[in-house]
């Protein structure tokens, strides 16, 4: 199975980071934790993205804040999918990373998740690897029949709570 890399723009940016790796750790893929800078590592980014598909990757995650140029950084140095994952500052509520991660230029495509959507980020990943990993797709499934029967049952019993 390929691994997945969750690549963080800076330390502070793992507790965003961390609901992803619960999701990968869930659905028992292979996963690397990086803390590699657009601006302040640039060339290791960029060695780290080119070599991420012989080095086994399938997947890169880039959770990062504020300018947030992570994600993009990224995916000029490879062709596997990149998935940016805004991280919430104090400043502009995340915004800021919001913008800079989801806009790109033609030609250059990162996927984008919701402002701190960690788990979705993962989940997102998990789904392009289940293309060709079909343990993968069947635990999706799952989950998904899962989330359906528990989201059905606290339809019930809130409606029994209101007479109906």
């Amino acid at each position: 199975m390929k691994k997945i890399a969750v690549v963080m723009g800076s330390a502070s940016d793992l507790p965003v980071a961390e609901k992803a790796l619960e999701v990968l750790r869930a659905y028992e893929v292979p996963f690397c934790v990086r803390v590699l800078s657009a601006h302040r590592t640039p060339r290791a980014a960029q060695t780290f993205a080119a070599s991420a598909r012989s080095e086994g990757y399938g997947v890169l995650i880039a959770a990062a804040g504020k300018a947030a140029h992570l994600a993009g950084a990224l995916a000029a140095n490879t062709t596997l999918p990149v998935i940016g994952l805004p991280v919430k500052s104090s400043e502009l509520d995340g915004l800021d990373a919001l913008f800079s991660t989801v806009q790109m230029p033609s030609g250059i495509p990162v996927a984008t998740v919701a402002i701190n959507g960690g788990a979705n980020a993962a989940l997102l990943a998990i789904q392009i690897l289940a293309v060709e990993e079909g343990g993968l797709a069947e635990k999706l499934e799952n989950a998904r029949i899962t989330a359906a029967e528990e989201a059905a049952e606290k339809d019930r019993s809130i409606a029994q709570c209101f007479g109906e």
